[in-house]
């Protein structure tokens, strides 16, 4: 339960962050356009990935050992930076989402531009494959249960985000909302980034 837990938490936490994927579902989902087909190839993609990293990274670490330090402390400091944009974008951003700047669109259209925000994001990547996968090492035994937990929580928050999205409309259109939205993603990363370093930064010295 703890890894499946774990996963859930750290997969949502990830997925939350504002950026032009999550942007969109939200749209499609103000707008009522698509939505179940866009919340799949999300979610679906994801799970894709999540798999890939979760099976195959440990076979990479064996064969490449510093990839595991690597990866961490690289993750971290993604996070880290990532968490800081999010602080500035709190304290800068004044814009707010409307739905009506985006006109109606063929289902085709709306498919092929949720894929390309989705697998030509390089966040994606680094979020599911590396991120997620070098935490999943820490689960030894317990690797599937860590997987199902983030795969679960990448459905569970695209198909609310798309279907949630008109009783959220009133919130999202004003900018403080996004504020303050911004600020706890930023808090959720840099906790995120420490707990992947705090074994190395309280380690005992000589």
């Amino acid at each position: 339960m703890s890894a499946l837990l774990a996963g859930f938490t750290l997969s949502i936490s990830l997925i939350l962050a504002i950026g032009s994927q999550n942007a969109f579902v939200l749209r499609q989902g103000l707008k009522k356009e698509n939505v179940f087909i866009v919340c799949l190839i999300c979610a679906v993609s994801d799970a894709l990935l999540i798999t890939l990293g979760v099976s195959g990274f440990s076979l990479i670490i064996a064969t490449v050992p510093w990839i595991e330090p690597l990866s961490r402390y690289g993750g971290a400091l993604f996070l880290f930076i990532y968490g800081a944009m999010n602080f500035w974008s709190a304290f800068q951003n004044n814009e707010s989402l409307n739905p009506a700047d985006t006109k109606t669109s063929s289902l085709l259209k709306v498919a092929t531009t949720c894929l390309a925000l989705t697998w030509l994001n390089p966040h994606v990547y680094l979020d599911t494959v590396m991120l997620l996968g070098s935490i999943s090492t820490q689960y030894v035994g317990q690797k599937v249960e860590f997987a199902v937990g983030a795969i679960t929580a990448s459905f569970v928050f695209f198909f609310a985000l798309g279907f949630g999205a008109r009783i959220l409309r009133p919130f999202f259109e004003n900018p403080k909302s996004w504020k303050m939205l911004d600020f706890i993603i930023g808090c959720v990363m840099w906790a995120i980034a420490f707990s992947l370093i705090k074994d190395q930064l309280f380690l005992p010295q000589g």
